[in-house]
């Protein structure tokens, strides 16, 4: 008895053609260098408190740093060089420090991730921000930042 197997259609590719989607590219996302305003605008409570609070102490503790989105979220350079970002999650707050995990003391644990390329703070409430803390370590990712583009 034979199969109820469809025939198999010819290909029509030489050995040389890429197949169409690894030849196509991914479009940039639309909101790559936006102004990050209107991102904070349209956070919800009680997480826009706490990111209004970290953006300002990243103007805190590095008045020239520069906002704009990548990746969907706020990331702030200074002097050409990476600083921070700032995600938003339906049940928290990330602020990611840019740098080696080593350089942003941390004696009470508060940072999480050990990655090559930076910690972060995790906060749930605007009371869990350690204001102190975040503003030695934002000192510290924006010295770091300055000196990756020097």
């Amino acid at each position: 008895m034979k199969s109820a197997r469809p025939a198999r259609k010819a290909s029509t590719s030489t050995r040389n053609e890429k197949p169409a989607a690894a030849a196509k590219k991914p479009a940039p996302r639309a909101d790559l260098g936006a102004p990050v305003d209107g991102w904070f605008a349209r956070q919800p409570q009680p997480q826009r408190a706490i990111l209004d609070a970290l953006r300002n102490l990243v103007h805190e503790a590095a008045p020239d740093a520069v906002g704009s989105l990548k990746w969907g979220m706020p990331f702030f350079t200074v002097g050409g060089g990476m600083m921070c970002a700032l995600t938003s999650h339906a049940a928290h707050v990330n602020l990611v420090l840019s740098g080696p995990p080593d350089a942003f003391a941390d004696p009470t644990g508060r940072l999480e991730g050990a990655g090559k390329t930076g910690r972060h703070l995790k906060l749930r409430t605007l009371e869990d921000l350690p204001r102190g803390d975040v503003r030695r370590w934002l000192r510290t990712a924006a010295s770091i930042g300055r000196r990756a583009k020097a």
